[in-house]
């Protein structure tokens, strides 16, 4: 029965590469299927898109100029809506803000401080600071603003009596202003400011239009990515061509992404991490599409010959971990969070612009390289087209993992454990403006705040009173009563404001911990089960702890209870997709369990890093703090992406060599010494992107984000790929391929890359330039 398989595989009429469809039940016994024709269409396609871009190339690239230009243009005229709006469903801190807001209009909107620090006494500075409050008063939706010299504004000035503030109430929630009107409020008051009166402001409007000026995180990834393929290639023609085609669907995504800011919450530090995905998955693809392309003239075949070869079998690959990618991100939908929907929808767009790009501009920019893809060589560094000499590195590299696999393997397992322990005491909450670059106004206010009323102090906790009428004014004194009564964790209370109807009361509670304390988490739930029930019990009084700290502590509970739902959904995902393309059970099952070793250990070493400082100074983290709730789930959905890539690229190989052979090591040695060299490049290109967002950009939670999967993606491509991959498939042995005849006979057949035909003209290689 090998035989009747390797005598199909070698027939040059079957031009399909693989059998599909071949179940395994012992080492010799193979069941047969003919090849379907299923795939034999979309290679059709791809093959029918590189010809026409290759044809009518000229035409392909200005029309990708005056789409980058046009959709960039309407998106600047249009302008940009980004929203850090982190709602959490129907919680009781949204029910608190639909409470305020029926009962206090004139407080429906937002508020932000305005801080006054002083080299003198705040009371020798009063003109000055009236001055700036009385200019901020009239401006556009500003519906009061509150003195440190006024009735109300009692406790706005610190004991030491040189920090003071002023609130600025907007009539609006921040989603709702305008940005010129919080612009305003901080030009009014900036100008404010001499030698001797700073003036720094804070609140959510105004951090919602602060503009952290992005490091140069792009450019550094993009130089890396440069030498890495230089180094890959030796060809600086082969190594800008991924760079192009990569910039100029990021390019669209990003224009794109602007204009959904007008349909969708989508937060402002969208950009930056799309361009972080963009960047990365669009050269890996153009990568792989480009490799195979020289492969091609160096098989001797015509440069649009090479084209065509290049997109119906790398392409088909490049299409698959595209296609994975967005599905996966699609995984972040499941959540229901609005932010989380535009979060994804920004990555998806990125990924789908640089994905098209690579599958309609590059074989464009192929066909005007032509055979020239060597021709700007460095000498000495010029790598061939064709395939890796025998016992090269790779290939001595996997018998030396194979001859040990029970050591190498057992030694990769324990290092991941080891790296994961830490993710048992992640603690998800968001970050606040503690966090933000020390130029940023708010991060000068934040600490301002704190250094004169206490760390809690730019956290306050708004406890909204549902009353009934006068009768209530009693249980609103005894409420206030018990949260001044010694409650654990709290510096102040200040005295109830009760509405003109006698239908509402706001009573502030200002914490001793930070907003991203765990203290201040447990004070809010202390007071939510333990002080406010018993002072309300039996009067109808219904009243809740709310305002943006509690918010955010009710998002981030959210978001860590979905984080499973979503984890689960992507992992059986990846089982059936794994499963109808490799026709096995065992390799999925693999890898599904790998997945989790590898995104367990990125998390762990995040962790360690981010939450409990180790080596934070050295990459410039600033405060330790909590992870960022959406952080861990959104890693997740793309690093499936992004292994699943991987895995395709590197099992497809085994497998074409294990239906070729029929012997299980020589097949995953050889399948690797094919790819190694590949998937190492691609891999250390997108570390690269990565952690340039960690050293050069000011914006606290993509360094997290960019760490995390910088570490994820060395730990994949090192310990996962190229030890345990060879290690456990060595052992395992022909039951990698193990498939129920029931469910190979029930499941679609997808192929991912196929054999193409041999070239037209004889196969002799081009020469390798001098």
């Amino acid at each position: 029965m090998r035989n009747s398989v390797l005598q199909l595989i070698s027939d040059e009429s079957y031009d399909g590469g693989e059998v599909d469809g071949v179940s395994l039940t012992t080492q010799t016994q193979t069941q047969e299927r003919p090849p379907t024709s299923e795939g034999d269409g979309q290679v059709t396609v791809l093959g029918r898109v590189a010809g026409h871009c290759y044809d009518h190339r000229r035409r392909v690239l200005v029309l990708w100029i005056l789409a980058i230009i046009g959709i960039t243009v309407v998106a600047q005229v249009v302008g940009t809506q980004f929203q850090n709006k982190f709602t959490s469903g129907n919680t009781e801190s949204q029910q608190a803000a639909n409470l305020l807001s029926a009962r206090f209009p004139s407080q429906a909107g937002d508020f932000a401080q305005v801080v006054f620090h002083t080299s003198t006494p705040i009371a020798d500075n009063r003109a000055a600071i009236e001055s700036v409050v009385n200019g901020l008063r009239p401006l556009a939706h500003v519906s009061g603003v509150v003195s440190p010299f006024s009735a109300a504004g009692a406790h706005q000035i610190s004991p030491h009596a040189n920090i003071a503030y002023a609130v600025v109430q907007f009539d609006e929630q921040t989603a709702n202003l305008p940005p010129g009107a919080v612009h305003a409020v901080i030009n009014r008051a900036e100008a404010a400011a001499h030698p001797g009166f700073q003036v720094a402001l804070g609140g959510e409007p105004i951090g919602s239009v602060q503009k952290i000026s992005p490091g140069a995180s792009e450019g550094i990834g993009i130089t890396a990515a440069m030498i890495i393929m230089l180094l890959a290639f030796g060809s600086v023609v082969a190594m800008g061509l991924p760079i192009i085609t990569a910039l100029f669907g990021l390019g669209i995504g990003v224009a794109l992404l602007e204009l959904v800011t007008h349909f969708l919450v989508v937060p402002n530090f969208s950009p930056e991490m799309a361009a972080m995905i963009g960047i990365g998955v669009g050269i890996d693809y153009a990568l792989f599409i480009v490799t195979r392309y020289r492969q091609g003239i160096f098989e001797g075949r015509e440069p649009r010959d090479a084209v065509v070869t290049s997109l119906m079998t790398s392409g088909r690959s490049v299409m698959f971990a595209g296609s994975t990618v967005v599905i996966s991100l699609f995984g972040l939908f499941l959540i229901g969070q609005p932010y989380m929907i535009g979060l994804a929808t920004a990555c998806i767009a990125a990924v789908l612009m640089v994905l098209i790009s690579a599958l309609t501009l590059l074989p464009a920019m192929l066909g005007f390289a032509g055979g020239a893809i060597d021709k700007l060589h460095i000498p000495g560094l010029l790598q061939n087209g064709g395939p890796p000499p025998e016992n090269g590195f790779w290939h001595r590299w996997s018998r030396f993992i194979q001859r040990r696999a029970w050591v190498t393997g057992t030694v990769a397992v324990l290092v991941l454990l080891l790296l994961a322990l830490p993710v048992f005491s992640m603690r998800l909450a968001f970050t606040d403006a503690s966090n933000d670059p020390a130029s940023q106004t708010t991060k000068q206010a934040y600490d301002l705040l704190a250094q004169g009323f206490g760390t809690g102090f730019n956290g306050p906790l708004i406890v909204a009173v549902d009353m009934h009428g006068p009768s209530d004014v009693a249980t609103v004194d005894r409420l206030d009563a018990a949260l001044r009564a010694g409650v654990p964790d709290v510096a102040f209370v200040a005295p109830p404001q009760i509405n003109a109807a006698n239908t509402g009361a706001v009573i502030t509670v200002v914490p001793k911990t930070s907003p991203q304390s765990g203290q201040t988490e447990t004070l809010v739930q202390t007071l939510r089960h333990d002080v406010i029930p018993p002072a309300v019990q039996g009067t109808g009084v219904r009243a809740l702890v709310g305002g943006q700290t509690a918010g955010g502590i009710d998002a981030a509970n959210f978001l860590g209870s979905r984080l499973f739902l979503v984890i689960g959904a992507v992992l059986i995902l990846s089982f059936l997709l794994l499963m109808t393309v490799f026709r096995s059970v065992v390799l999925p099952l693999k890898a599904v369990i790998m997945n989790l070793l590898s995104v367990g250990a990125a998390y762990g070493v995040m962790v360690a890093v981010f939450q409990w400082g180790w080596a934070g100074r050295v990459i410039g983290i600033g405060e330790a703090g909590p992870i960022d709730p959406w952080i861990p789930v959104t890693m997740f959905t793309i690093l499936f992406g992004l292994s699943m890539d991987y895995e395709v690229f590197l099992l497809s190989r085994i497998r074409e060599e294990w239906l070729r052979t029929g012997e299980n090591s020589t097949a995953v040695a050889d399948g690797l010494a094919v790819t190694g060299r590949v998937i190492t490049a691609a891999a250390a290109i997108m570390f690269c992107v990565f952690a340039s967002f960690v050293i050069n950009d000011p914006l606290h939670i993509l360094k997290v984000f960019g760490f995390g999967l910088a570490v994820a993606v060395l730990l994949d491509v090192t310990l996962v790929r190229m030890v345990l991959v060879p290690s456990i498939m060595e052992l395992l042995g022909p039951v990698n391929w193990w498939m129920p005849r029931f469910l190979d006979r029930s499941i679609p057949t997808i192929g991912v890359e196929v054999t193409p035909p041999p070239p037209a003209a004889p196969r002799v290689p081009i020469p390798t330039p001098a």
